[in-house]
């Protein structure tokens, strides 16, 4: 089998965030947003596939039970003292592995480039923060950057509902509950956790992934009855992030979830991560406070997304921040190609991001 302890400490010395194993290929790393080979190790053979899910599993019968039912895994492990998720699926019939590599220190909140504001919502009593994002974005990161954040300086209790673990939390100011969802594990599912967190006294809530309607109606029930619930959402932009969550239900619903919508929700912040000039990622946010102006556009009867976006980039003086801005103020800065910045905005925007970036010249 693939020396893996080798591979590892090779990953972690290089700063690499994932690991793909893929048979008839060498391992690959993934090391600031670019796949690099393991030109040092052999082509993975359809044998070491194997090898490598019986030393991933390591004989745990419900894991396999969940691989063989469902045809993938996702699931963690360590590494001196180095949390790894591990995903496990299938292609051509043989087992492939994608490893994520999680830092056993966060990095401190300035220094993500994550807005104060989304920092400043998080001592709200009750209601609804969305952290949204496609895959790589640094959700992940953000969520947990906050948790620390507010169990440094509240005297909460907060739970969490992830899949899997990630980042190890230990309880300061705070009291800290995490649960690993899935089969076999600390909850079934993402809306029995949240449905059961109701009986379990905490005052945030933070869930890892909204992805249907079920979760969406326990997380609202949440809100609504006095908690702050923190939750992510896989989508690429504030108001996409709107869009996707109404379409969770039923058309003849959807002006009643607009109207609950409208009134928990604090804030979205929907964020990307860019290569910056200097070989590093810089985070890119976009921030959306939900403020009467926002919460009207919201309970319209048809719903448009190009509303919500023109309204956070008219009504920056209320704490929300456009794509356009982000960008324009990177690109102003110097930490990203003009390139860069244009190809993050739709053809549409291209006017707005040059006058915007001419206001930030003048300035």
């Amino acid at each position: 089998m693939i020396e893996i302890d080798k591979l590892l400490d090779k990953a972690i010395m290089e700063d690499a965030s994932d690991i793909h194993l893929i048979s008839k290929l060498k391992p690959t790393l993934r090391i600031k947003r670019e796949l690099v080979s393991a030109d040092d190790f052999p082509v993975l053979s359809t044998e070491d596939m194997f090898d490598l899910y019986d030393y991933f599993v390591r004989g745990n019968l419900e894991k396999d039970k969940v691989f063989r039912e469902t045809r993938k895994l996702d699931a963690s492990a360590e590494y001196k003292d180095i949390r790894i998720r591990v995903n496990i699926s299938m292609s051509s019939d043989v087992p492939i592995f994608t490893l994520r590599i999680i830092k056993n220190t966060l990095p401190k909140f300035e220094d993500l480039g994550v807005p104060e504001i989304v920092r400043r919502m998080t001592r709200e009593k009750q209601g609804l923060l969305l952290v949204t994002g496609k895959t790589n974005s640094g959700k992940t990161t953000t969520l947990n950057a906050l948790i620390n954040d507010i169990n440094e300086r509240e005297n909460k209790k907060i739970l969490t509902l992830e899949n899997p673990v990630e980042f190890k939390h230990v309880s300061k100011k705070s009291i800290i509950v995490q649960k690993e969802v899935g089969l076999g594990r600390d909850s079934l599912s993402f809306s029995d956790g949240v449905k059961n967190s109701l009986r379990e006294d905490c005052d945030i809530l933070v869930i890892g992934e909204v992805r249907d309607r079920e979760t969406m109606d326990a997380a609202i029930e949440m809100a609504e009855s006095g908690h702050l619930v923190i939750g992510t959402v896989h989508t690429k932009s504030c108001a996409e992030t709107i869009d996707r969550v109404i379409n969770f239900y039923d058309i003849q619903d959807q002006i009643t979830v607009k109207y609950l919508l409208s009134s928990i929700l604090k804030l979205v912040i929907s964020q990307r991560l860019l290569r910056a000039q200097d070989g590093n990622l810089i985070l890119v946010p976009e921030v959306m406070v939900v403020d009467n102006v926002m919460a009207g556009y919201i309970r319209k009867e048809k719903f448009s997304t190009s509303e919500i976006e023109d309204a956070i980039q008219s009504n920056i003086d209320k704490g929300n921040i456009s794509l356009i801005n982000s960008i324009a103020n990177l690109f102003v800065a110097g930490k990203i190609s003009l390139e860069q910045a244009k190809a993050q905005i739709e053809d549409k925007n291209q006017e707005i991001l040059n006058r915007t970036i001419m206001q930030l010249r003048i300035q």
